[in-house]
């Protein structure tokens, strides 16, 4: 698993088909498209599962293969843990309070539908009773096969199990080498071992590192296809330098898997977004002091990634001891108590029609579309015209919903006192299956003063002109003002061209359960002086406020307290409003 990429500091990006992807061949695979489909239609259906990275690194707390000194010129890793104490952590991994059953348990109440477990990372351990290669857990003092309890749990539980396997092994020193054919035969020996000793494996996830691709990928392929022909398997079994995660290279691969960051709209090729639970972004267990994301950031990603017609694989790490830990257990379980009341709006849905837009997203199934509103724009969502008519509309999250549709779009407001801060679920109920309506853009609909105009900032995330002060007065949804990781204050600033007169605000804070933005105000320049208009504390997802009309040319948001860089989607002005 690679970390260079974080979705907190990076936003959404891209999660679909690369162009480079190769169409199905059926002579090549021995399946049809609807064959495939079939095959992978419980993997869609599920929408969300547990990662699970684990091994001997957990005594260290540090990153699990990335922290292990590099023996190898051809791998990437360069961590700090010396070579002789990283393959040595083994002797002293005991973990005693690892119950299979607790496992699956806490995944069925997270509401997850499959778990994957790294069964081998890039340091070559193994978590199996291996006869190919005996660094493995049973030459540990735990002495169990951690698979095969895991699948038997698994099973008992109706749970959807497969494997993480890498086939880079950093440690082994035939990898990438004249001698790669020596390596080749014991990393097709262990997919051997795991495909054949613990019965159907739903579900085969390889890795890659940015190297090379030495891994007989034909053989390896046919491999698995003879042992688990109804497994599915991703996309990185292909990849190699310069290749990237959202790129499908090989008509055996079954999806793509966009890392730390929440995939864009993809409804032709599946896709997984893998993200974890941990506050700093770590895969393996990081240590009591490493903490959780918020519940809200969590379910952001769920809601979003199902929006996208993707799924969310959400990694947690358990502990040298083999526990879960309280904090990622207790935020697993707040995800499941959601999907328990809403989780109709996220099962066996497809993504869209409308596609994910600052709004929210929309999931679909049989005649209903479910709108996930995550953020107001206004009063009322205006969404584009679909052909096929609505009969009804429910407030699935409570209160009364409103929707009104004409030719030309679909307007829906819910009172604001009904309007819940996670996700208000609107479903609308249709005269024909929704899955038949294209996909459409929900473009953003404003009559924002500032948009185009002039905008400056006191700060930029690295000089890096993707994240300009323009960027959040340029009414694109997905663009964004940043400023610097650590900054305390900040400003952003919007030359109006000339003395306007305003009377409302509209502004839209990247991330808002980060709290980032504790203090702020809303100024203009009056003979050469700033003076506040409006301000308050603790900036939310959406700030929509009316002040005393003024005239100003120039007007900036003041964010005068900051727990770390404030990051802004867009600052909109408005005319005051007209007496009625």
């Amino acid at each position: 698993m690679k970390t260079a990429i974080l979705w907190l500091a990076t936003g959404l990006v891209a999660g679909g088909l690369a162009s480079a992807a190769q169409p199905l061949d059926a002579m090549e695979t021995g399946e049809t498209q609807s064959q495939r489909d079939a095959r992978i239609a419980w993997w869609r259906e599920a929408r969300f599962g547990m990662f699970l990275h684990w091994g001997p690194v957990s005594l260290k707390e540090t990153e699990i293969s990335w922290s292990r000194a590099n023996s190898n010129p051809k791998c990437p890793n360069k961590g700090p843990i010396p070579v002789e104490v990283y393959d040595n952590l083994y002797k002293r991994f005991n973990p005693t309070e690892f119950d299979a059953r607790a496992w699956v348990a806490l995944a069925r109440a997270a509401g997850m539908k499959y778990m994957v477990l790294t069964a081998k990372h890039c340091d070559g351990f193994l978590l199996w009773d291996s006869k190919v290669d005996e660094y493995n857990i049973m030459h540990t003092p735990f002495r169990r096969d951690v698979c095969a309890e895991l699948v038997r749990a698994a099973r008992e539980a109706d749970m959807r199990i497969g494997w993480y396997f890498s086939p880079m092994d950093w440690r082994d020193p035939d990898f990438r080498t004249e001698r790669n054919a020596a390596f080749l035969q014991r990393m097709q020996g262990e997919i051997r071992e795991l495909l054949t000793n613990y019965g159907p494996i739903d579900l085969l996830w390889f890795d890659h590192d940015g190297g090379e691709a030495m891994y007989d990928q034909a053989n390896t392929y046919a491999l698995v296809k003879r042992l688990q022909p109804r497994t599915v398997v991703n996309n990185r079994l292909d990849l190699s330098v310069g290749d990237d995660n959202r790129r499908i290279l090989s008509p055996f691969a079954d999806y793509t898997t966009p890392e730390q960051v929440v995939g864009a709209y993809e409804d032709r090729v599946p896709w997984e977004s893998c993200m974890t639970v941990s506050r700093r972004s770590q895969w393996s267990w990081g240590g009591s002091q490493d903490g959780v994301k918020p519940l809200e950031t969590c379910l952001d990603m769920l809601i979003s990634c199902a929006g996208g017609d993707g799924n969310l694989l959400l990694n947690v790490g358990p502990t040298p001891t083999g526990r879960i830990a309280p904090e990622q257990a207790d935020l697993l379980r707040g995800i499941g108590a959601w999907l328990a009341q809403w989780g109709q709006s996220i099962y066996g849905t497809r993504g869209g029609p409308f596609k994910p837009g600052r709004f929210g997203v929309s999931t679909r199934k049989d005649r209903t579309i479910y709108l996930h509103i995550r953020r107001w724009p206004q009063d009322v969502l205006t969404l584009p015209a679909i052909p096929a008519r609505i009969v009804r509309s429910v407030a699935l999250t409570g209160g009364q919903a409103t929707v009104r549709q004409s030719e030309d779009a679909i307007e829906v407001s819910v009172p604001a006192a009904d309007r819940q801060a996670v996700d208000t679920i609107v479903a609308l109920e249709l005269d024909r299956p929704a899955r038949d309506i294209p996909p459409v853009d929900v473009p953003v609909a404003s009559s924002s003063l500032t948009t185009g105009c002039k905008a400056t900032a006191s700060n930029v995330y690295q000089g890096d002109a993707q994240y300009g002060a323009d960027k959040a007065v340029d009414g694109d949804p997905e663009t964004r003002w940043a400023s610097d990781s650590g900054v305390q204050s900040a400003w952003l600033e919007v030359d109006l061209g000339r003395p306007t007169a305003i009377g409302r605000a509209v502004v839209e804070q990247a991330y808002p359960e980060l709290h980032r933005c504790r203090k702020y105000a809303i100024e203009y320049l009056q003979d050469g002086q700033w003076t506040a208009c409006y301000g308050g504390e603790n900036l939310g997802a959406t700030l929509d406020v009316s002040f005393a009309p003024v005239t100003a040319q120039r007007v900036r948001l003041n964010i005068t307290e900051a727990a770390d860089g404030p990051t802004i989607w867009e600052f909109s002005l408005f005319p005051p409003k007209r007496p009625d």
